[in-house]
């Protein structure tokens, strides 16, 4: 029995894992979980897991919950080391969104425990840092978003990289796939969140509207797997039944498939190097059509090309750029910017930020005033 301690358990990945462990009962046991403040979802979570620890990031919400249980509740950032940190924990879920991942996935990646890393946003803002002490700890980080584990699977068993050509990361191209550059001047926030394959928390999904999603996976791909940017490559496939492809030197090529469904990589994350049983629906190759690929249109979509230049500079280049985005997306949902703001603000704190070559987690965090203050003062 594995004890899993779910990071950003309200979320729409957390509601996934939830779902798996629920499937592997025998096997996996929610011990503990994180939350902001989303306390209605966490009540259906407590009936049907009753996990032992609680932590809850949101102050007030913690208030009104331990006076009823000390014990279970946690808040404020040492007990939050302290439950990471926890001897009968034995799996780490990163699922915390945004730029807030950073530091439960820095504290992690300390412990020498195996990690599923749902937070790209962790990786892109601190990748060095996070991969070094990971490496130093002898923690395993597994990434469980569907196009990192499908480079995982497929790597699975190679003796060296040296061997791999390139990795093609696969893109729906989201809602907005054949719009022209002036359709997505006039985009709303309910176009942008109306995803064709994937079920997603909105802000994951203004990221795939945008292809900023696949920037940041581009820059996430760099560091997780020693990967050179040249090596990397995106290609537009609309039914999202490939997640990703490794092309070797010899002209092999291996790819992962199967149902747009979260809880596949999840299942297999979790239970690695296994694939267990499960009940999830399954790939029907005489019903799911033709497979087509098309190039990104770099033009239409520039945040792409936002991630190979955060990756030319390094530094807190990517840092910079992940923090512009989770800024300029929640602009948008607040409808105080138009879509197309998303990219052109973006680029500007990218280039203008005071850029530094080898950050620390302090650079990295004290960054995040600065783009605020340059953001709303634009």
């Amino acid at each position: 029995m594995k004890n899993v301690l779910l990071l950003g358990a309200t979320g729409s990945i957390g509601k996934s894992v939830l779902s798996v462990i629920s499937q592997n009962k025998e096997s996996l046991n929610l011990i503990g979980i994180s939350f902001n403040k989303n306390v209605s979802r966490y009540q259906e979570i407590l009936e049907k897991h009753s996990p032992d620890y609680v932590y809850i990031e949101d102050h007030d919400s913690f208030k009104s919950l331990c006076s009823k249980d000390k014990e279970r509740y946690l808040n404020g950032d040492e007990e939050l080391e302290r439950l990471i940190n926890r001897d009968d924990v034995d799996i780490i879920v990163c699922a915390t969104s945004g730029f807030a991942g950073l530091k439960t996935a820095y504290i992690a990646s300390k412990t020498g425990k195996k990690i599923l890393l749902a937070n790209k946003e962790s990786i892109v803002a601190g990748g060095d840092l996070i991969l070094s002490l990971a490496k130093a700890n002898n923690t395993k980080i597994i990434p469980i978003d569907s196009e990192h584990n499908a480079i995982f699977q497929c790597l699975s068993g190679e003796k060296s990289t040296e061997d791999v050509k390139s990795i093609t990361i696969t893109a729906s191209g989201g809602p907005f796939i054949n719009a022209s550059i002036q359709e997505l001047q006039h985009v709303t926030v309910e176009d942008a969140l109306n995803h064709p394959n994937w079920k997603m928390g909105k802000k994951i999904s203004i990221d795939s509207a945008t292809m900023m999603n696949k920037g940041l996976e581009v820059i996430e791909a760099f560091w997780l797997f020693k990967m050179n940017p040249s090596k990397i490559e995106i290609i537009v496939h609309p039914q999202s039944i490939i997640h990703s492809m490794v092309q070797f030197k010899d002209g092999s090529i291996k790819a992962q498939l199967g149902v747009p469904d979260m809880k596949i990589p999840i299942q297999y994350a979790l239970t690695y190097p296994r694939h267990l049983s499960s009940n999830w629906e399954r790939l029907d190759f005489f019903k799911c059509g033709d497979l087509t690929f098309q190039e990104p249109d770099f033009e239409r979509f520039p945040s792409i090309s936002l991630a190979f230049r955060a990756l030319d500079l390094l530094g807190t280049a990517g840092t910079a750029l992940n923090l512009a985005n989770d800024i300029t997306v929640g602009l948008f949902l607040n409808e105080q910017i138009l879509f197309t703001d998303i990219p052109r603000i973006n680029e500007v704190i990218l280039e203008e930020h005071p850029w530094i070559e080898n950050p620390t987690l302090e650079d990295i965090t004290n960054l995040e005033e600065w783009v605020k203050e340059k953001i709303y003062n634009l």
